[in-house]
């Protein structure tokens, strides 16, 4: 309720967009970060005429509907919501990605005389968001990049669950904003004074140098018994508070769910008003596509959210591949940096990891301020799609969220740092795969034989959550043809977040057995023999000890293998059932050992046993490491060979319903 003043300055007198088109391109975007307060934009969304809000589905907010628009918090598949918030400060973060996002397109493709793209982001928030460390990040970010398009309004109520907020933060907020880079403007009453918060909304979509942060003091409740208290918050108010609170506002306390047509009329103007908006932007699409034909047909396409026809044609083809031993870190810069260098869409950046990551390419453009001149001597404009994040993973992830939903299939983001990272990095990564946003997180130095950083560089148990994550493709390629495999399948998937899983060290490669439409169906036969006693699956870095254990089984037990490649689990589950059991040999005889330097979790549905990890890590050069966690075909093969002459004398039905751990180093 005390907000209510911020909404009708937005929706009605200051905000451009077009409520009978949501997804009009050029449309302003309003992000409600603090978005447990969901009922204030629905009611806007109803008010201004979007279909999809009617007064029904406003009464639907928190019901047992299956069919409510008006979930508990805001989700981005319904009309009139950019981005899914709730977790605080993820909004912030996104909003900065749809400010980023416009920045780019505006410095792509505008012209004189043809701004296709001025739309401003507006993103509302609250004093638990300004606590959260990824706003924090993003703050910074979008002060340093002079992200004048951005505009945040604080909803400053100083109030959280627990109490006032001087509990746990009395900073100063406007000098912090202001240290980061921002405008700060002030609104005394932002319960009441329309007429000052559209003064101030203007003022701040006129900036020129830098976003702008609208400090706007209200009070939350306002005008219920518990005003400017925690316990209006969350808590229901209770029947005698709301027929006070109608009676303070002048409302007939004995109607229920009603709406007066004066109401509706106040913003009637609304609806025309975006239908005229949109119509003009169309108009000035058309006259630029006539002086810049070239450009106007690549923006167009840009706007439908296409990818190149002939993208696939850019990926090296396995002939000019590595064939001697490479990090595949370093093969997926020889795959991924042709395809951003080509491939407008693309966005690519790094968490301060550039040298180690290979995400550059050749003749790029950073994303800077224009007017930004550093001491290193690397400069960009907005036009740059390669982006020096800083040590902000969490930002990162959730930055590129907003990105890619601009516009879907307009940008694709691509970040990258080490697999560990992707740790603090992964709110933003499951927002991304609740929203069915394609971004590509290019995750490095991904297993034990990262070496001496140690332990807390050593991802153990970090695949086994992003494996059971749903709607993210994790793959992890074995050599530089799965690499390229891996970038098909995550261009591929246009509703689907992936993360490339690459290793620091070198790999052995195998241009006689990887497949890159192998990768495509999630795991394939790598090696196959007819009289096999065992499968053993190989995973990404470790693949080579699963072929070296092969070999040893071979000369040492006499004990025949077929190898499985297997990248990535959610990729396999999508084959069909004939293709999973001739893959894996569902019913046959032969038990099957996955060797992964990883937690074990997640693959009893698919082996019998493992040769797997149980603890952290060891500070160790890479070789020595993985000699330490028994990682050797000689420590290996005589497990395995216990394995199978087990199932030699029970039987295969001695491993059913139980999973062996191999490994005991």
């Amino acid at each position: 309720m005390g907000m209510a003043a911020i909404g009708v300055a937005l929706w009605k007198y200051v905000m451009r967009y077009s409520p009978h088109n949501p997804d009009y391109f050029n449309r302003d975007r309003f992000v409600l970060s603090n978005g447990h307060t969901c009922l204030f934009q629905y009611a806007f969304l109803h008010l201004t005429g979007y279909k999809a809000m009617t007064f029904e589905q406003l009464k639907s907010y928190h019901s047992a509907r299956t069919d409510s628009v008006c979930p508990g918090h805001p989700e981005i598949e319904h009309e009139g919501i950019e981005v899914t918030t709730g977790p605080l400060g993820q909004g912030i973060a996104n909003a900065v990605g749809l400010a980023m996002a416009s920045k780019n397109l505006a410095a792509t493709y505008n012209r004189p005389g043809f701004n296709l793209i001025n739309n401003t982001t507006w993103c509302m928030i609250g004093d638990a968001c300004l606590q959260e460390g990824v706003a924090l990040e993003a703050i910074q970010l979008a002060g340093h990049w002079k992200l004048n398009n951005l505009v945040v309004i604080y909803d400053n109520n100083q109030i959280t669950c627990d109490g006032s907020v001087d509990l746990c933060n009395t900073e100063d907020v406007n000098a912090k904003m202001r240290a980061c880079g921002w405008d700060v403007s002030e609104v005394r009453d932002g319960c009441y004074d329309v007429d000052g918060l559209v003064k101030t909304m203007l003022q701040a979509k006129s900036s020129t140098e830098k976003p702008t942060f609208i400090n706007v003091r209200t009070i939350i409740g306002i005008g219920s018994k518990v005003a400017g208290n925690a316990k209006a918050h969350g808590a229901a108010y209770g029947a005698e508070d709301v027929r006070g609170i109608k009676q303070a506002f002048g409302m007939n306390p004995d109607e229920h769910f009603v709406l007066h047509d004066e109401v509706y009329s106040f913003f009637q103007d609304v609806l025309e008003r975006g239908i005229c908006l949109e119509k003009q932007w169309e108009v000035l699409v058309s006259e630029f596509g006539k002086k810049y034909p070239d450009l106007h047909d690549e923006f167009m396409r840009r706007r439908r959210g296409d990818f190149p026809k002939d993208w696939r044609g850019i990926i090296p083809a396995k002939s000019s591949l590595p064939t001697s031993p490479t990090p595949s870190r370093k093969s997926a810069g020889l795959v991924c940096n042709p395809l951003a260098s080509e491939l407008s869409n693309m966005m690519v950046g790094t968490a301060d990891l550039s040298p180690s990551v290979n995400m550059m390419w050749k003749d790029r453009t950073d994303f800077q301020h224009p007017g930004l001149r550093t001491q290193c001597g690397i400069n960009g404009d907005y036009s740059g799609r390669y982006i020096h994040w800083g040590i902000r993973e969490h930002a990162m992830a959730s930055v590129a969220n907003g990105l890619a939903a601009f516009n879907k299939g307009t940008f694709l983001p691509v970040t990258s740092s080490f697999f560990m990272f992707y740790m603090y990095a992964a709110p933003g990564v499951r927002m991304g795969a609740l929203q069915h946003l394609q971004t590509i997180h290019i995750a490095t130095h991904d297993s034990i034989g990262t070496g001496e950083d140690g332990p807390t560089h050593q991802p153990i148990a970090l695949a086994a959550l992003y494996r059971a994550m749903p709607n993210i493709l994790y793959i992890r390629p074995c050599d530089s043809e799965e690499v390229a495999g891996a970038f098909i399948a995550a261009l591929e998937a246009r509703d689907t977040p992936s993360m490339i899983s690459l290793s620091r060290q070198t790999l052995d490669q195998y241009p006689q057995y990887s497949r890159r439409d192998g990768v495509v169906a999630g795991a394939y036969v790598f090696v196959e023999d007819e009289a096999a006693e065992v499968t053993l699956i190989g995973v990404g870095s470790e693949m080579g000890f699963a072929m070296k254990t092969r070999e040893t089984l071979l000369a040492k037990f006499s004990i025949k293998a077929r190898v499985v490649s297997f990248p990535c689990q959610r990729l396999f589950e999508a084959q069909v059932v004939e293709y999973k059991r001739d893959v894996l040999k569902y019913r046959s005889s032969i038990p099957r050992v996955v060797i992964e330097a990883y937690a074990v979790n997640g693959w009893e549905r698919y082996a019998d046993a493992g040769f797997s990890m149980s603890s952290f890590g060891k500070s160790l050069p890479g070789k020595e490491a993985y000699k330490y966690f028994g990682f050797d075909e000689n420590v290996i093969a005589p497990e395995v060979a216990k394995l199978v002459e087990d199932v030699r004398r029970q039987g295969i039905d001695c491993l059913r319903g139980e999973f062996r751990d191999l490994n005991t180093a």
